[in-house]
């Protein structure tokens, strides 16, 4: 079975929409600004032996906000300048949906897809979403310090997205084993 890493995209590897005090996902193509800056560390997740899979939810969609070729052209910018495998997508407004986050259905659904050991997977977020669905699923948490981590369950909160991918590759170099008590 194989391993991934999760990766949210707003704010980890596209820029907040600026001048707003929440955080803002872009609306329109020029808004959208990749951060290629983290092509490097994402291609040591994939040297690793990472699948790198981009899962969003981005309900500007139900909501008439952004239109679906909008979302498809960024994406493909995104595909373009990042090394990542797949971008799962959910465009529910309602976050019991079963693929909104916090619900898992997107990692549940990429874990079927690309046969994966969800126990192996990793997900990097800056928000508390991201690390409850990680949890619900069995994947290791690793967040980046921002407002919106929350105070719920976080496996690692770290610096940036390069503290992030070090932690994993580290985790992966030298696995943590609990003995069975006797």
């Amino acid at each position: 079975m194989k391993a991934a890493v999760f990766l949210e995209r707003d704010g980890i590897l596209n820029r907040y929409v600026p001048g707003r005090a929440s955080p803002d996902a872009p609306t329109r193509l020029e808004q959208f600004s990749v951060i290629e800056e983290v092509k490097p560390a994402l291609q040591r997740l994939k040297d690793a032996g990472f699948l790198l899979l981009v899962a969003t939810v981005q309900p500007g969609i139900s909501r008439g906000e952004l239109s679906r070729n909008e979302l498809d052209l960024m994406h493909r910018v995104l595909k373009h300048k990042l090394p990542v495998d797949e971008i799962l997508l959910c465009c529910s407004d309602d976050p019991t949906h079963p693929c909104h986050k916090p619900q898992p259905g997107l990692f549940m659904e990429a874990a079927f897809k690309w046969g994966l050991d969800l126990d192996r997977c990793y997900v990097i977020s800056d928000k508390w979403q991201d690390a409850k669905a990680a949890q619900v699923a069995g994947c290791t948490s690793v967040m980046v310090r921002s407002p919106w981590v929350g105070t719920d369950h976080h496996d690692f909160v770290v610096a940036d997205l390069e503290a992030a991918v070090k932690k994993i590759v580290d985790l992966t170099q030298h696995p943590v084993h609990c003995a069975a008590a006797s």
